[in-house]
């Protein structure tokens, strides 16, 4: 039993040899597996950016009418999957171009009241809110002196067509305070002719202020955060700025609870832009070689 259990020499100098290479290491400036593969990912370049997971989020900001409406008590799946499949329709049979709110945008429609008649109307877009089938738009314009908006259905089948005479941005989501501004802020010839910007060129922002009229306003815009306007603090008095001082809400920029409700979260919006990528990147294609064709013209300068 005894002789069983010896091990021969052989064995012995092996289990010597491995506990000398192990306790050796240590002592060695050789770095180990580990530090060799950090090491390696060291040595990538600094300059290359991180890979875009979904390059199609960015269509969020160019179609935001085909997100559905955050709040879950008006969410149906089925609903919004049959919205976009007339919304794609009714794109490919009537050019939508890209605007944003700030746009000024010539819109002809169908007279429902005169057979073969159009009318056309030229303002600048003040709002851009709904979403689905349920997608409007307002446009504002000063004529003879007088105020005009027109609110339109996006999808609304009497829109015949839809020119971007310029193209841009303003400073805020929402343009309504043009309303109680100065009327040159907001007058623009019906015969504008369009301002074409080279392809590829960002969208331009505009960050002109206006100046608002003397009160009283259709609002309290002192109590919105406006960074699109002058001289509110010229119409103000002091017990309008107590009250302002008072109504504040600095701690809902920490709240993400808000945030998550005003959002459609990403994987939702991976989904739907999937569904209809295909589609839209082929009118946009189409669209392409048809601005080709059209001469560039260089935008005007803004108002200051």
């Amino acid at each position: 039993m005894s002789l069983a259990m010896r091990k021969s020499p052989i064995e012995y100098f092996n289990a010597a040899r491995w506990i000398i290479r192990r306790d050796c290491r240590y002592l060695s400036n050789l770095p180990e597996v580990a530090e060799t593969t950090e090491v390696v990912e060291n040595k990538l370049p600094k300059g290359r950016k991180p890979r875009f997971l979904n390059p199609t989020l960015q269509y969020r900001h160019v179609y935001p009418e085909f997100l559905p409406d955050p709040n879950p008590k008006f969410r149906n799946s089925l609903r919004e999957k049959l919205e976009r499949a007339d919304m794609l329709k009714r794109r490919s049979q009537v050019d939508i171009p890209e605007f944003y709110v700030g746009t000024i945008l010539a819109v002809t429609i169908s007279d429902p009241h005169a057979q073969g008649k159009t009318n056309k109307f030229v303002g600048i877009c003040i709002e851009r809110k709904g979403c689905g089938l349920r997608a409007e738009f307002t446009l504002r314009n000063v004529i003879d002196h007088q105020g005009i908006e027109v609110r339109y259905d996006l999808y609304d089948p009497t829109i015949q067509n839809i020119q971007v005479l310029r193209l841009e941005k303003r400073l805020d989501d929402k343009l309504l305070y043009l309303r109680d501004a100065l009327p040159e802020y907001c007058t623009f010839p019906i015969d504008m002719d369009p301002e074409i910007l080279p392809e590829g060129s960002p969208v331009p922002v505009n960050t002109v202020q206006v100046k608002l009229k003397p009160r009283p306003w259709l609002e309290r815009w002192e109590r919105q955060e406006l960074k699109g306007v002058s001289n509110i603090e010229e119409h103000l008095k002091e017990k309008d700025r107590v009250r302002r001082e008072l109504r504040k809400t600095p701690w809902e920029k920490f709240d993400l609870m808000k945030d998550y409700r005003k959002t459609i979260p990403i994987e939702d919006q991976a989904e739907i832009w999937g569904e209809v990528y295909n589609q839209l990147q082929q009118m946009r294609v189409s669209r392409k070689k048809m601005s080709k064709q059209r001469t560039f013209t260089a935008p005007k300068t803004q108002l200051g």
